[in-house]
């Protein structure tokens, strides 16, 4: 075997890896830039601002808290279950609602509902909530996050797209709202 009098092996060897590196460099860069440029190239109108049908209000008797789900508006067709996303409903009264996020405020851990105590509780820190949300004790600072909803024709929605946080314009703020065909 011989090589052209002007590259040597040790040559060829280092195009090849630079070639590699760089192919890799691209694969792992590509998705960081798209990060970095989502808000730019973001078209009006997205997900964000989406409403999303939680149910009938047949489905959310007076004075209980139920388990429901929405899909997420902002998915990938690989995300499969993991886009089916929880929340608490609590119903009030006959119009007004409280729909909470399934995660607990303190380091995210999902929340569950405890009817006999009137509590949600969380599994791994201790955090506990009363029923309409704020903290009752344990590391959480603040109550569970809240939903913006409104209803109509019947329907219970919810302003999905962003996960409700403390840095949210609406933090903690509820969008109670009536159908004009109600």
């Amino acid at each position: 075997m011989s090589v052209s009098e002007g590259t040597s092996r040790r040559g060829i060897l280092l195009k090849i890896g630079l070639i590699f590196n760089g192919a890799a460099g691209v694969v792992l860069g590509v998705p960081i830039v798209r990060y970095l440029l989502a808000p730019l190239i973001r078209e009006p109108g997205t997900p964000s601002e989406t409403w999303l049908s939680l149910g009938s209000l047949d489905q959310f008797p007076a004075g209980e808290t139920r388990l429901a789900t929405f899909r997420n508006p902002i998915v990938y067709p690989t995300d499969g279950q993991t886009a089916n996303i929880p929340c608490w409903v609590r119903r009030v009264d006959s119009e007004k609602f409280q729909v909470f996020a399934i995660n607990c405020a303190h380091l995210g851990c999902p929340v569950r509902w405890f009817p006999q105590s009137g509590l949600f509780l969380c599994p791994c820190h201790g955090g506990v909530y009363y029923q309409d949300g704020s903290r009752a004790s344990g590391p959480p600072e603040r109550g569970l996050f809240e939903y913006a909803y409104k209803v109509d024709q019947g329907t219970l929605l919810i302003k999905a797209g962003k996960m409700p946080t403390t840095g949210s314009p609406n933090a903690g703020l509820v969008s109670i709202g009536k159908s004009p065909c109600a």
